[in-house]
């Protein structure tokens, strides 16, 4: 087993390899704040200071020409793990194999747009639910630009709080510099931050790394229901927007089959707050019906607690309705370039319903030809 040093070197190199061919995948503006993030984190600066521009624009020009090196090698390749007699970047079961005694967990895949993700981070919590193994993380040694929060494949769910922590404190920071994001707004105070921003980072990231569980155990039912042709049709999507929108469907699918019913049934109000101040672009138009309903929800739940399951599962309803309506529209897309996307959007804003946006993905499918 090699120190610890020698083997973060080795997992940050796949990192920055992978980096160096996928950070251009990033809007402007994620990109910059993810790389403002990701200086924090080498850096190991607090939360909750802000660092100095100029210092990090130096930053970016470096780490930008390191990428440009490590792209133009003439053949570029990911590093095996320096464990035993070497272990392949993406057999993290053998890596974890030898790591476990140590406390540390090793994690490689594809993440969305089939970008490879790594990490090498300490061991916080494992637990079994629902047949799937759970596994939180806390400190990371290496990771790459713009990292998942959590992730599940197969019976495996990750969630990784270091990553979590971050983003919240980014959120936190929002809803000082905007007070007409109501929804950040409404969160922030149900948390009670106070002064010490730190320590409620610590306290608020423990609390909703179980939204991140109920969110990756609620993907796990979404796969079932949804079965192998919907893996098979994100696989064969060639454009970021298709599959940015496949996602969401799946992921209001997810929530409605176990975030939402689990948070209403707990009376988890700041972590509601926090779920629909977060909705994504590609997200907002499907839920936002949810959106408007459920502070009403909430207070008819309080009164009668048994209504919260069936709202849960007429939620659940819609949004399978969604899924198979998105996937037949998606696989049109994939043929067709994706320009009918915005159509799908657009339409969902204007109405702001689930069942609009279903009936428009259904009647794209029917101005196909097929079904």
């Amino acid at each position: 087993m090699p120190g610890i040093e020698e083997l973060s070197a080795a997992v940050q190199h796949n990192c920055d390899l992978a980096d160096a061919v996928h950070a251009q995948d990033l809007s402007l503006c994620t990109y910059l704040l993810q790389m403002r993030e990701f200086f924090r984190w080498e850096r190991g600066l607090p939360l909750d200071r802000l660092p100095d521009r100029a210092e990090v624009g130096r930053w970016i020009a470096m780490r930008e020409a390191h990428w440009e090196s490590l792209a133009g090698q003439a053949d570029p390749r990911f590093d095996s793990l320096p464990i035993g007699g070497g272990v392949d970047a993406f057999d993290e079961v053998a890596a974890n194999v030898r790591l476990d005694a140590h406390g540390l967990v090793y994690a490689a895949g594809l993440a969305r747009f089939r970008r490879p993700e790594f990490v090498l981070a300490e061991r916080l919590d494992s637990q079994t639910r629902e047949g799937a193994s759970i596994v939180v993380t806390g400190r990371e040694h290496a990771r790459g630009l713009n990292p998942p929060m959590a992730a599940s494949r197969g019976d495996q769910v990750l969630v990784r709080r270091d990553v979590l922590r971050r983003w919240l404190g980014t959120r936190l920071e929002l809803s000082q510099q905007r007070p007409s994001a109501e929804g950040l707004c409404a969160a922030a105070d149900a948390w009670q931050v106070g002064d010490d921003r730190e320590a409620a980072l610590d306290r608020i990231a423990a609390a909703e790394t179980e939204t991140l569980i109920l969110h990756e155990l609620g993907e796990r039912r979404a796969a079932a229901l949804l079965g192998p042709p919907w893996e098979h049709m994100l696989e064969s999507l060639d454009d970021q927007r298709s599959e940015l929108v496949a996602r969401a469907i799946r992921d209001l699918l997810a929530d409605c089959e176990s975030t939402l019913p689990s948070l209403l049934e707990r009376d988890e109000r700041a972590s509601i707050h926090f779920w629909f101040a977060n909705l994504g672009g590609h997200a907002r138009p499907a839920r936002a019906g949810v959106a408007r309903r459920v502070p009403a929800l909430a207070q008819r739940g309080a009164r009668h607690p048994g209504r919260l399951g069936r709202a849960g599962r007429c939620g659940a309803g819609a949004a399978r309705t969604l899924a198979g309506a998105g996937a037949r529209a998606a696989r049109r897309l994939a043929r067709r370039g994706g320009g009918r996307c915005d159509r799908v959007q657009r339409g969902a804003r204007r109405r702001g319903s689930w069942r609009t946006t279903a009936r428009m993905m259904r009647d794209h499918g029917s101005a196909s030809g097929s079904r």
